[in-house]
């Protein structure tokens, strides 16, 4: 199969060694792809309906809110692209809990910044933050869900409240459960409750009832 220069740099190539021969195979060919739009159909679909789901004044919020516990200006430019490494969203959460993140790369390439950032979210997990406030590793690094990020940075804006920070704060408390406790005594008495879905007997009795009588016949 013979390929045009502009359609090689298209193609992704695995080498595969069959019978001691060297064989070359195209698994990704993209060529005839090029000439639909960004956003194509379902894609399409899904970025409109994150795109409403985005919260542009929460994000101003975040923004104040890192700035004044790293005591540094918020990078210029995207909140996505800001976050990208990773780097800040670690330095944030060992600002938040001491020593969560154990290592942090300044490196400028994509292994390094992609771990940093799954280093976050594991303590952030740790740290009390829902899995559903939770994003993906890509959803920041690629770009293609940075409302999910704004949501897991509110939720730990309440975690952090509910740790008792002592610093900026962001977004509403989370309620904390109230633990009730019972006596052995109280406990027990539930025992000879019979619950109405078990049924009841009240009432009943066996009046009407011929064990046994014989039948007249006329």
């Amino acid at each position: 199969m013979h390929l045009e220069s502009d359609q090689v740099i298209n193609c992704t190539f695995k080498k595969y060694i069959i019978d001691k021969k060297l064989l070359y195979c195209v698994v990704i060919y993209k060529d005839r792809m090029a000439s639909r739009p960004d956003g194509y159909g379902y894609t399409a679909d899904c970025e409109k309906t994150k795109a409403k789901k985005y919260n542009a004044e929460l994000e101003q919020e975040e923004r104040a809110w890192i700035s004044g516990i790293l005591k540094k200006p918020f990078p210029a430019g995207s909140f996505g692209d800001a976050l990208k490494s990773g780097v800040i969203l670690c330095k944030l959460m060992n600002a938040l809990q001491h020593g969560s993140v154990k290592k942090i790369s300044e490196a400028s390439t994509a292994f390094p910044q992609m771990e940093n950032i799954s280093n976050f979210l594991s303590a952030a997990k740790k740290y009390g933050v829902a899995d559903t406030n939770l994003f993906q590793t890509a959803d920041l690094y690629d770009g293609t869900n940075i409302g999910q990020v704004v949501v897991c940075i509110d939720g730990l804006g309440r975690a952090a409240q509910k740790h008792g920070f002592k610093g900026p704060v962001l977004g509403v408390k989370e309620a904390a459960g109230e633990a009730r406790h019972f006596t052995e005594e109280q406990k027990r008495s539930g025992d000879a409750i019979i619950g109405l879905q078990m049924g009841t007997s009240a009432g009943a009795n066996q009046s009407g009832m011929n064990m046994g009588k014989l039948r007249g016949v006329q």
